[in-house]
């Protein structure tokens, strides 16, 4: 009894409902989607989304947002595609495949440390910074590729193998490093000194430099860190699509990430989430998208039901916490 009095005080109670229920009831109408094949396809749908929406929430948890980060994640996912389309011509000799992987989150960190340095120097809001540079990127990619995509024949067979590929249990490798970051943020936001002041300075901004945090360091880490997860995230694109294309890689990304992030628990006021619930809310958005084209629904209908869904989560969420049932804190594991 009291394993599921523990189970039901957690904030996160609300959303993994949620699942279970979504999946009961697409379940009955499509019995296929309750099978081990089906988990596959909804589990290589989220890890991209996963990776990229740890750093969102460290940034939200911190009182702030990030709309730059689907395209940190196109120009971050040229970068190293251009790198292996012109690497004979540029070095004069083929650069090995995971070079890409740290030159992407270099290449993110950069942009994302951009974006903290206008914050913090200039004292703007963090949305106003981030909707500059998101198109900024944006054409910043498409002036360094000449507006041309990086098509499959330049994408290492190592990279794309990453997603095809399998350590165990049929898994490809994409997935197990999605919950590798995931684990890793736990790890920093919960054992960490800076991963507690990121909290704290969410929780009570003014109070925070008062307790001798520094809140502009923790500040330009925190956007450095999501815009190296995005970096991430973008290098793992190529290798989960097999191209990166100047317009749609990353477009729309943001909407995606910030989703999960706030159907997770995460509060736009700062201060209160967790990885867990971030987790949750990524499987959650996975389980609709694997869900929505089983059912025969149109793509011109699935963006409506897409969205009623997360409102649905948030509702049943607010719910969940106003009853008493799922506790509040304002800090949370």
């Amino acid at each position: 009894m009291s394993l599921i009095r523990t189970l039901l005080v957690r904030r996160e109670a609300g959303i993994a409902v949620m699942i279970v229920l979504f999946c009961l009831a697409v379940g009955a109408f499509r019995p296929q989607f309750l099978t081990l094949d089906q988990l596959r396809i909804i589990l290589l749908l989220v890890p991209l989304i996963m990776i990229a929406a740890m750093g969102q929430m460290m940034v939200i948890v911190a009182r702030h947002v990030d709309l730059s980060i689907g395209s940190t994640l196109g120009f971050s996912a040229m970068v190293s595609g251009m790198l292996y389309r012109f690497d004979v011509d540029w070095f004069g000799f083929d650069v090995p495949w995971w070079t890409g992987i740290p030159v992407s989150i270099v290449v993110g960190a950069g942009l994302g440390l951009v974006n903290g340095l206008l914050i913090q120097l200039f004292r703007l809001p963090a949305i106003i910074v981030t909707l500059g540079t998101l198109s900024l990127y944006r054409g910043l990619t498409f002036i360094i590729s000449n507006a041309k995509q990086i098509d499959r024949q330049w994408i290492p067979s190592e990279l794309k193998g990453l997603s095809q590929t399998s350590p165990v249990f049929g898994i490809p490798w994409i997935i197990f490093i999605a919950f590798g970051v995931a684990l890793a943020t736990y790890l920093f936001l919960m054992h960490t000194r800076m991963g507690r002041q990121i909290y704290a300075i969410g929780s009570n901004p003014v109070a925070a430099p008062l307790r001798g945090i520094k809140v502009t360091q923790v500040t330009l880490v925190v956007f450095t860190i999501s815009g190296a997860l995005a970096g991430l995230a973008g290098i793992l694109y190529a290798s989960r699509w097999g191209f990166v294309n100047p317009s749609n890689t990353g477009s729309g990304f943001e909407f995606q990430v910030i989703a999960a992030v706030v159907i997770g628990g995460v509060s736009i006021n700062g201060g209160v989430g967790s990885v867990l619930g971030t987790v949750l809310g990524v499987l959650l958005l996975g389980c609709v998208a694997a869900a929505l084209p089983l059912l025969g629904i149109p793509g011109t209908s699935q963006a409506a039901i897409y969205g009623a869904v997360i409102l649905v989560a948030l509702v049943i969420d607010r719910t969940v916490r106003r009853q008493g049932i799922a506790g509040f804190k304002r800090v949370q594991p």
